[in-house]
């Protein structure tokens, strides 16, 4: 039976593939595309994706125990297709640094947040998955940015009306 990191390291995998059908549905002429004043262009969100696997290595390395990441967020480059190059890059970067721990050290705790402005102990592995769910999520605010831009929304779990399966 595979080990709890191997599980997450294979669901981190299939959950990439699946958002990065997502990220190359959308027509990159439109990632301006801003449905709401609230909302990031499609470009910012799809650098979400990014951002969050620096985010998730400053946990992995306690770095909110050490007194937090340093510096400020990475703004997004100039162009959509350079997102997406910058999300396979940051993807293999985090996966190798999963893959390099051991597999007690999953159970080992860092900092993050567990409510609003504050900071807990997190067991590693909860944290990796926490990551995996945003991911999840953000995919999903994402297939609606491709109706919008009146592009195909690629089947994610299962069919969609532009990818039927029957």
């Amino acid at each position: 039976m595979p080990s709890p990191k191997q599980q997450f390291l294979a669901a981190y995998d299939r959950e990439h593939e699946t958002t990065m059908r997502v990220l190359r549905a959308f027509p990159p002429e439109k990632a301006d595309l801003q449905p709401h004043p609230k909302c990031k262009t499609a470009k910012d969100l799809a650098w979400v994706f990014v951002v969050e696997r620096g985010l998730g290595t400053h946990v992995m390395n306690d770095a909110f125990a050490k007194g937090g990441p340093e510096g400020e967020i990475p703004q997004a480059p100039e162009t959509y297709g350079e997102v997406l190059e910058a999300l396979e890059h940051a993807h293999a970067e985090f996966r190798a640094l999963v893959e390099g721990l051991s597999d007690e050290s999953m159970n080992e705790t860092v900092k993050f947040f567990t409510a609003p402005k504050t900071m807990g102990d997190v067991p590693r592995l909860e944290f990796l998955w926490f990551l995996v769910n945003d991911q999840i999520h953000h995919r999903g605010q994402f297939s609606i940015y491709l109706r919008m831009a009146d592009a195909r929304v690629p089947s994610i779990y299962g069919p969609t009306a532009d990818e039927p399966w029957m």
